[in-house]
């Protein structure tokens, strides 16, 4: 069995997600995708509209991925691709040349997939003007 591992924080998913993740299950037989925690987001100077439990529900449910499991480091690649027996990580194409992937080429194939045009979670953020969501709103209900 081929293992694919990707990376990301899967906010406000939407079909340019659906696509990346539907080709890196053409890579191969399994699909794993490891989502930053909100945690690790504050550390990148980032924050989802959903929390982590919320959005890795989302990826759940999408057909392409097989299991979710979380990001709470950029150090984690290496022991995440022995862990999981990947074989392949797969990367939108902004992450090309990027020392934290390279660096997994020791390990395993590293593919840099070209996003799609015209759609990013920034995008559809400043065209909703969306501001960054009060603690407790837009979680799921316990």
């Amino acid at each position: 069995m081929k293992r694919v591992l990707t990376y990301g924080t899967y906010d406000l998913l939407h079909y340019g997600h659906i696509r990346l993740l539907k080709r890196a299950k053409e890579l191969g037989d399994y699909l794993i995708v490891a989502i930053s925690t909100d945690e690790f987001n504050a550390i990148k100077g980032k924050t989802a509209y959903h929390d982590y439990r919320t959005r890795k529900e989302m990826l759940e449910a999408v057909r392409y991925v097989d299991l979710v499991i979380p990001e709470e480091t950029w150090e984690q690649k290496i022991n995440d691709v022995k862990q999981y027996c990947v074989d392949v990580v797969v990367m939108g194409s902004d992450w090309a040349g990027n020392e934290k992937f390279e660096a997994l080429r020791d390990y395993c194939e590293v593919v840099y997939l070209d996003r799609t045009e015209g759609i990013s979670t920034t995008k559809i953020k400043k065209e909703l003007n969306l501001k960054t969501p009060q603690k407790g709103i837009n979680q799921l209900p316990e």
